[in-house]
Formats: C-alpha cells, sequence, structure tokens
C-alpha cells in the first residue's frame, strides 16, 4: 500500500468511527443542549487526530511530530465533514504541538476576529474557530462548571486563570453576589465582557482584572479576600510578564495554591485542575489538608478515552 493510499484508508477509518460517535452523542447532547463536544480524541494509535463538533462546525487537529506530511490533515478533515455533510467552509484545520513550554491558549495562528455563539445548557458562550490553537471554550469542564453553578448562590468566587470566563458565567448565572476573574490577557478579559453580555449577566459585582495571577496573589488588594468558592485552572507552563517569573505547574503549584488559600474563607471550596499528562499533586506541601480528587466526576463522556485523561481535578476544603 502507497503513502496515498494508506492515509485514504486511515480517513475512512477516521469517518466511520466518528459517523458512530455522532449518531450516539448528537441526540443526547441536543436534549442537553450542547453544541460542543468531542468526537474523536488519538482513540486510533496510528490516527494522531482529535475532532470537535461546534454546533455545524468541525475542528480536525493533528497531534504534530516530524514524521507528519503537509496534506494528512487536510485529508482526514475533508473526509470527516463530507462524512458529516458539513459544508468545507465550516472544517477548521488545527496543527497542535506536543511540549510547548508555553500555555497555548493566547498563541495567535490567524486574524479574522470572527466569534460566534455556541450553546452550552442554558448558557451561551462566544467562540474563535480561527484564530487560536484553542477556540476559547474548553467543553471538558462543562461539569466542573455545572458543580460551581450548583453551590455558589449568594457566595463570593474567585476564577484565576479565567481565560474566556465560562465559569464565571455560570457563578453569575448561579447567583454569586461577587465574582472576581483575573487573567492576564487583555484579550481574554474582553472575552469574559463579551460572554457576560452575551448571557445578560454583565454587573458591576461581577469584577474583571487583566493581570498575571501569580503578580495578583503576591499583592492581593484587601477587597478581594474571604472567597467562598475559587477555580484554579493554569496551564502546565507560563511566563509572568512584569517580573519574567516561570511558573511551572509541576514544581510550582504548592506555593501558588497556598497563596489562594489565605484568599479563602475558612471552610471555603477551591476547585483546582490541571491538564499537564504527568502531575503528580504534592499535598504534603499543602497548608490544608482536605484534599479529595473528583477528576471522574468531573470528565463528561465524550471526553473519556482509554489513551489519558484530558484533565484531573481536585476539591479542596481549606
Amino acid at each position: 500500500m502507497d503513502q496515498t493510499e494508506k492515509y485514504q484508508h486511515q480517513a475512512d477509518m477516521l469517518a466511520n468511527k466518528i459517523k458512530k460517535r455522532f449518531q450516539h452523542l448528537k441526540k443526547q447532547y441536543q436534549k442537553l443542549n450542547l453544541d460542543v463536544f468531542r468526537l474523536y480524541d488519538w482513540d486510533i494509535p496510528e490516527i494522531r487526530a482529535v475532532v470537535d463538533w461546534y454546533g455545524g462546525h468541525l475542528v480536525v487537529g493533528e497531534y504534530s511530530r516530524q514524521q507528519s506530511t503537509p496534506e494528512w490533515l487536510p485529508l482526514m478533515g475533508q473526509t470527516v465533514a463530507k462524512t458529516l455533510n458539513v459544508p468545507i467552509e465550516n472544517l477548521h484545520l488545527k496543527i497542535r504541538k506536543a511540549g510547548i513550554r508555553e500555555g497555548q491558549r493566547y498563541e495567535r495562528i490567524n486574524h479574522t476576529n470572527e466569534k460566534i455563539a455556541m450553546s452550552e445548557r442554558d448558557l451561551k458562550f462566544y467562540i474563535n474557530l480561527s484564530d487560536y490553537v484553542d477556540t476559547g471554550l474548553f467543553s471538558d469542564h462543562r461539569d466542573t462548571r455545572m458543580m460551581v453553578r450548583e453551590r455558589v448562590a449568594g457566595k463570593h468566587f474567585l476564577n484565576l486563570y479565567c481565560y474566556t470566563g465560562s465559569f464565571t458565567c455560570y457563578a453569575a448565572k448561579g447567583g454569586a453576589s461577587l465574582t472576581v476573574s483575573v487573567d492576564r490577557s487583555e484579550t481574554a478579559v474582553n472575552w469574559v465582557r463579551e460572554n457576560l453580555d452575551l448571557n445578560g449577566l454583565s454587573d458591576p459585582k461581577h469584577i474583571l482584572i487583566q493581570k498575571d495571577t501569580l503578580d495578583f496573589l503576591a499583592s492581593p488588594r484587601p477587597a478581594y479576600r474571604d472567597f467562598d468558592i475559587a477555580v484554579v485552572d493554569p496551564p502546565s507552563y507560563s511566563t509572568t510578564k512584569v517580573k519574567n517569573v516561570h511558573f511551572d505547574i509541576a514544581a510550582d503549584h504548592p506555593r501558588m495554591l497556598n497563596s489562594v488559600f489565605k484568599l479563602m474563607k475558612k471552610g471555603g471550596t477551591v476547585f483546582f485542575s490541571t491538564n499537564h499528562q504527568s502531575f503528580d499533586l504534592k499535598s504534603e506541601e499543602l497548608t490544608v489538608t482536605d484534599i479529595k480528587e473528583i477528576t471522574y466526576r468531573t470528565i463528561p463522556e465524550d471526553y473519556q478515552t482509554k489513551r489519558k485523561l484530558i484533565h484531573r481535578c481536585w476539591e479542596i476544603t481549606v
């Protein structure tokens, strides 16, 4: 079998698997009003792809490596799109490089600035399918967002590394009396504002702060203390803009989390998550002891794979 035949065979296998998966998930997710869900994540060892459904659009990514060839990804994408009757202009191809040292979420690959709204239950979120490797919504945490929403009424909520603010919108919808959302990126903070607007949730009690989370934790203002619930979902690696401090989640999470605990009310809850693939929580270095891993409760069906955990998540009581 030559390379062209081999690629076509892989594309047909991928399309066949995704068609079955789509039929299985579509109906139940329609009932839940979920426009965004995962259809495939490297389930067949030789097909290093990840495929997500975005309400009539497809995002098809390749986990690239040195042997990757430029014709492989377009063929996979076009074959899957054809199988699901998705027009070619709604197909979005992404190269995902492993081992990037800096958080990928802000890396620009295009400048369309086109955002479209997608539903998640009774909320909507703007996504951008073209301009970044990530789209603006991490759908693997939709069930964790619901956990926050169910316990946040009348409470103070802190969202660190808030990205586009989907947790903040859930907290606002759940009746939080105050939310504080912190991210280093101006693009992200503006995106949070747009998502709050989109859901009719804009209010002065939802405070947005453009600042590196580590800088925010190093000198918090007195007003930003006594939180009941916090979400901390950092990139695996980052560098602060002001002081050029490097952050590596594997080594540095205890210091960061201990700083978060100081901003919490006694009995408050911190949801801490990471998608670092070989993460080990150094619980003996933390200043609190009530730590429960809740990973399996937070990963939705479409993100469950034998190959890896899409994220890990802990519920920590201060």
